[in-house]
């Protein structure tokens, strides 16, 4: 899910001894009893059954995404895709996906990976943050018994689409390379899309691939975006319904200490204390400022866009190398996609943390 400058803020806080972790769970405290207000019955839950498809970059605030999604009891989780040319690798973004997924109960979920080069350029993540999510953080998961689709991630995208009876809602949280390679192949997909949700772009707020040790002369760009540009400009322009959450509405979603104090006193369920688990491990990152909930406001956003100031604008990718690659620009001569331009935190917070304690009916 992306964004995700910030990410290697994080990886200059982690401590040694968290870089060359065992592979479990760090020893925390007990998730506490529910409290009489948490114990009350569960919250409704409005609008119809959604049948949704998540393609993950299988970052940290991916995760966060993906089990929000997996906890709605509204949604029906029908694949997941990995993009190999996000921040995870295709092997452990596939295996880390597969066993969330477990972790959620949906363990019969099919997970593919696509390639891992963009379809243009060569443009990618920082290796230290690729490792870093490729190892789970440091945490563990239970090992989800199935193994990964047989199908490539642009053929899993095609026939969970074109076979679902309901029109799907397509849920992207990394570099857009396997979504543009599935319509591409088969454009007539966006005729069975309700919407695709995009997490990526900066429109009227500055990028975010300004960050120590990448050295990138860019400042307009958001890193979805960058990566894979082509990709992103073919997914605008074709024709499918999109509504993108850019930085200028995850800017104003921050992730502070004070929500994962929150968190820390309600996860009820082992979803919430996994995003817990994972959010202490990046506590020095939260400190910082500079933590966001990227993709779990776009997952959110996808279940009830009332979280999000939506209006439709005109927009073109700037595909050319340079300073202003990926960069998401207002144009007469672009596509009309539906852009969030604010979010309400508080809401998102407060549905977020229900949601991942399984408060919704």
């Amino acid at each position: 899910m992306k964004r995700k400058w910030q990410f290697l803020a994080a990886l200059l806080f982690l401590s040694i001894p968290l870089l060359t972790a065992c592979g479990t769970l760090p020893s925390l405290t007990a998730a506490p009893s529910p409290t009489a207000n948490q114990q009350a019955g569960p919250l409704p839950t409005t609008g119809p059954p959604k049948t949704v498809v998540i393609d993950t970059d299988m970052a940290v605030d991916d995760w966060m995404a993906i089990l929000y999604l997996l906890q709605r009891p509204e949604v029906t989780v029908e694949a997941i895709t990995v993009v190999g040319t996000g921040e995870a690798h295709c092997a452990p973004g596939i295996r880390n996906a597969l066993d969330l997924a477990a972790l959620a109960g949906n363990e019969d979920i099919p997970v593919s990976c696509g390639r891992e080069s963009p379809l243009q350029g060569d443009h990618t993540f920082p290796s230290t943050w690729r490792d870093s999510v490729d190892n789970l953080a440091g945490l563990s998961l239970a090992k989800n018994p199935n193994p990964p689709s047989s199908q490539s991630a642009v053929e899993l995208l095609t026939s969970a689409i074109q076979d679902s009876p309901q029109k799907v809602i397509l849920v992207t949280l990394g570099p857009l390379t396997n979504v543009s390679e599935a319509l591409q192949s088969e454009p007539s997909l966006v005729d069975n899309l309700d919407m695709i949700y995009v997490m990526g772009g900066a429109v009227n707020v500055p990028g975010n691939l300004q960050v120590p040790g990448v050295d990138l002369d860019n400042r307009v760009a958001e890193w979805n975006m960058y990566v894979d540009p082509h990709a992103a400009a073919v997914v605008l322009d074709s024709g499918a319904p999109i509504t993108l959450v850019p930085l200028d509405a995850t800017n104003r979603a921050p992730l502070n200490m004070d929500f994962y104090r929150r968190l820390g006193a309600d996860r009820t369920t082992p979803e919430a204390d996994f995003v817990y688990q994972a959010l202490t491990q990046m506590q020095d990152f939260i400190n910082s400022g500079g933590y966001y909930f990227w993709d779990p406001l776009a997952a959110a956003i996808a279940t009830d866009e009332a979280l999000a100031t939506v209006e439709p604008q005109t927009l073109t990718v700037i595909e050319q190398e340079g300073s202003e690659s990926g960069r998401t620009l207002g144009s007469g001569e672009g596509s009309t996609v539906l852009v969030c331009t604010e979010a309400d935190a508080a809401a998102f917070e407060e549905v977020f943390l229900h949601t991942l304690n399984g408060r919704l009916r």
